[in-house]
């Protein structure tokens, strides 16, 4: 298999990821206080949202390269 389509395989993979799953959930540490040798820190919950056009993009970007990688070869 040609490695471009390989990442065809690989990008339409990702997109239906992203079309599965709506968002991304991590915590992350922030310092509220910084005084001196004291330093009070608090965990934040973020949520980034992914938009179902990028998944969409990715499957279709992907699809196209697969079908160059099978033309080629061919």
């Amino acid at each position: 298999m040609k490695p471009i389509a390989i990442l065809g395989v690989l990008l339409i993979a990702i997109g239906v990821a992203g079309l599965l799953i709506a968002n991304i959930s991590f915590t992350e540490k922030t310092v509220v206080v910084d005084a001196g040798p004291l330093k009070i820190t608090a965990d934040q919950e973020r949520t980034l949202p992914i938009p179902s056009i990028a998944g969409v993009i990715a499957v279709v970007i992907g699809a196209g390269l697969l079908l160059y990688g099978r033309k080629a070869s061919g």
